[in-house]
């Protein structure tokens, strides 16, 4: 019996472009990796930069001592709001009722974030009660009128816990409802159509009695309006709106009110805590901001920011992630194709030779 040559067995020999086709491929995903790395951090750059310190002048919280119609108080009220040990009530789960809460220093920092402990309950069956409440930053302090208890053509920012739909053709927008508005003393807020003509963005957020706590977020950074919501008891916050480009002036007033009409709710505040935020800026960033001084509140490409919201029916932040996801199965599909193409090649190459 002839011997049998083993070594033709273990002789194996990658074919031409073996290591370099698996080296491509290994590049381009590489390449995805760090594209990857590179966005999270980008997105986590401010979280980074800064430092958080809570501000007890701009600041509401139990036991309440800083709240009355003594002139050394730093919360006023107005209205049908009053003090409980538990809360502030705006209103009470009563008919035609509107009260505020309005702080009597004004916020000079240029970088801030709110967190809003708040609480709307009462009687009233699922779309059968009303209206909702309202945190302002406003020129403007202690004027009572329609938009949620305070006045219309107000100048500053307005974010809205809308509980009640005005328009109802409008059957997507499931209420209750999470809005943002800024004002510049000539806007009007547009009941009948629930605020869509001026919205910056929003989100629903079922709020109404729950048996947890509910939190509203606002956060105010490098002129970028930030909102968030924690509503479901898990602790976790949740993305309601991201605008760039929001233009608001020193020196205005924090405060929070709210109304009832045919139909009502309680609607309390628990706490009103202010954070100055500490933002590293480069030297050209605090002379282009001192240079780009403001008087009145504005928001950067509202027509096209409104012109996507009518079209798309998309926030900016879900706008942001349908372009990157997009961008990474572009490059996936690029990075599919390259291997593809260098087998097609390889298979081509052996034919010929």
């Amino acid at each position: 019996m002839a011997p049998v040559n083993t070594s033709k067995c273990f002789d194996f020999k990658p074919p031409m472009g073996f290591f370099s086709r698996r080296e491509m491929a290994l590049k381009y995903i590489l390449i995805l990796i760090f594209i990857l790395l590179t966005i999270n951090t980008c997105s986590c750059d401010d979280d980074h930069e800064m430092e958080e310190f809570l501000k007890r002048e701009h600041s509401l919280s139990k036991p309440y001592q800083g709240v009355g119609a003594l002139g050394s108080s730093h919360w006023e009220l107005m209205g049908d709001a009053m003090v409980t040990t538990d809360q502030v009530r705006l209103t009470p789960d009563m008919q035609s009722r509107q009260g505020a809460v309005w702080s009597r220093i004004p916020c000079h920092l240029k970088d801030w974030e709110m967190q809003v402990h708040f609480k709307i309950h009462g009687q009233g069956k699922k779309n059968l009660n009303g209206d909702g409440l309202a945190i302002w930053y406003t020129k403007e302090r202690m004027q009572k009128g329609p938009v949620f208890g305070n006045m219309d053509n107000f100048t500053g920012l307005g974010v809205f816990v809308d509980t009640y739909p005005n328009e109802e053709k409008h059957i997507e927008r499931i209420f209750p409802y999470v809005l943002a508005m800024v004002g510049n003393g000539s806007v009007s807020y547009d009941h009948e159509r629930d605020g869509r003509p001026t919205e910056l963005g929003g989100c629903n957020a079922m709020v109404r009695n729950l048996k947890h706590d509910s939190f509203l977020f606002i956060r105010y950074v490098r002129r970028r309006l930030t909102v968030m919501i924690d509503i479901d008891g898990q602790h976790e916050w949740r993305d309601c709106l991201d605008i760039p480009g929001v233009r608001l002036p020193l020196g205005y007033y924090f405060g929070a009110s709210a109304v009832t009409g045919d139909l009502s709710d309680n609607h309390d505040i628990i706490s009103l805590k202010l954070y100055q935020l500490t933002v590293l800026r480069s030297k050209k960033e605090e002379e282009e901001e001192e240079q780009a001084e403001m008087t009145i509140p504005s928001v950067d490409n509202m027509d096209l920011l409104q012109l996507g919201q009518n079209e798309a029916g998309m926030s900016g932040l879900s706008i942001f992630f349908t372009v990157l996801f997009s961008m990474l199965g572009c490059i996936f599909l690029i990075v599919i194709g390259i291997v593809v193409y260098s087998q097609w090649n390889e298979s081509r190459r052996k034919r010929f030779y």
